[in-house]
């Protein structure tokens, strides 16, 4: 469906009746394929598998059934379709193990459990859990049977764990080229010198401390001088660090813009998301297809919600723009009540919370009133002109509190921020590890 932007000038109300309610609920009663097996995946496979990136997002990063589905559909696109690699909202450097463990590469982990113990910053639960250990477990079996050079990889494409990075690629000049080591880690000692405290970074700069941008750019032109050789060397290795390079790189960045507290900051994070992504399909022939795995804000257009008029970017957003919509499918998710692992706040002990009945005329809500418990809908050029209204749209992150839910609601044209939607009625938690 093709994208135009939209302004969202006047005041959302969840509460607004809308006369036209009885005709979407028609619609998606007679557009909704029940979702109780793999094989009813078979239309969303279909319209989706030509696509070079298919993006998954979730309506929380805390429920069981959104990673069990994007798992079904990872799969079959993997098998069926030729993708080539699953990269998800983590680190890359713990992502990277679990990647070395699923293509059984040297040094890799003894086991998934071990792999994924990696994902030790909060939250742990988003990939430390049962469910990601099942889909690894699945990746690894199924890449056993291939060459080497043919095996489907799992990245991350975060940003956060920028020490871990650091240190990544000062131990690849050590093992690799020890002559230019002192040199990266003199580069790298400005921002080493704040001791994993990025946010301390920040405000020192932003209080009249020199910034650490130019030594940072430094390592990454290094990189890229020495490209022809290093790849020649290893390439495997050049990529994984250059990759760490980069992100260091944004994630200096994105630390630095959160004092000004304007879109700047996240926006560095999703480019840096979107550019790992092409960098993930160029390192699998330029054309390589992938699949991403991220929260329904990331993934689903930010042109149909009031995002792109606070001048934030997405990936789903990024991707088309550069890529074009035939070339991204995105998927979104959501569900009408259940329950959720999340935070009261950024760092406190998971809890098992409650997630409230989806407010009145939400998406969740006109979903639950269709009578529909567990379906996917697919949208086309031939969506009623009242599915083109923004509604409300459940988002809930790592932190959540049930008691302050009307915030938790993104105005959304549906149609617009994806090509698909999968709905469940009664979600339930992720198990962790």
């Amino acid at each position: 469906m093709k994208l135009s932007v939209y302004l969202f000038t006047a005041i959302f109300s969840f509460q607004l009746l809308h006369a036209n309610d009885t005709e979407l609920i028609d619609y998606i009663r007679s557009h909704a394929v029940s979702l109780e097996s793999k094989q009813d995946l078979d239309p969303l496979i279909d319209a989706a598998g030509e696509r070079q990136f298919v993006l998954l997002g979730e309506a929380s990063h805390g429920t069981s059934e959104y990673y069990i589905w994007r798992a079904k559909i990872s799969k079959r696109l993997i098998e069926e379709k030729g993708y080539r690699f699953i990269a998800v909202e983590g680190d890359w450097t713990a992502a990277y193990k679990v990647n070395k463990f699923v293509k059984d590469l040297p040094g890799a982990g003894a086991g998934a459990r071990e792999v994924l113990a990696s994902f030790d910053r909060w939250p742990p639960w988003m990939w430390n859990n049962e469910e990601v250990k099942e889909l690894i477990t699945w990746l690894r079996d199924y890449n056993l049977e291939l060459p080497e050079h043919e095996r489907v990889g799992f990245y991350g494409i975060d940003l956060y764990a920028m020490w871990d990075s650091i240190h990544e690629v000062i131990g690849y000049f050590e093992s690799m080229y020890p002559e230019n080591a002192e040199r990266v880690r003199q580069k790298y000692n400005c921002i080493l010198a704040f001791d994993d405290n990025p946010q301390g970074y920040a405000v020192a700069v932003y209080q009249g401390r020199a910034d650490c941008r130019n030594e940072i750019e430094d390592v990454v032109l290094l990189l890229r001088d020495n490209a022809e050789r290093y790849k020649s060397d290893d390439r495997r290795k050049y990529f994984n660090a250059k990759q760490n390079a980069l992100v260091v790189k944004y994630a200096e960045r994105h630390y630095r813009a959160m004092v000004d507290r304007g879109p700047r900051s996240w926006n560095y994070r999703v480019r840096n998301f979107k550019n790992t992504v092409d960098r993930l399909a160029g390192y699998f022939g330029g054309d390589g297809k992938g699949i991403v795995w991220a929260h329904n804000t990331h993934v689903g257009d930010a042109r149909a919600t009031p995002m792109a008029n606070q001048g934030m970017e997405n990936i789903g957003y990024l991707l088309r723009q550069k890529h074009g919509e035939e070339n991204v499918f995105i998927v979104g998710f959501g569900t009408h009540r259940g329950t959720v692992l999340a935070g009261r706040e950024w760092g406190a002990p998971v809890q098992t919370m409650e997630v409230p009945e989806a407010m009145q005329n939400s998406f969740g809500d006109l979903f639950y009133r269709a009578g529909i418990s567990k379906a996917l809908i697919l949208f086309d050029d031939q969506v009623p002109e009242a599915l083109m209204q923004a509604r409300g749209h459940r988002a809930k992150g790592v932190v959540y509190n049930p008691l302050q839910e009307r915030g938790n609601y993104v105005p959304t044209i549906i149609p617009q921020r994806y090509d698909a939607f999968i709905f469940i009625e009664k979600t339930s938690t992720l198990s962790p590890l």
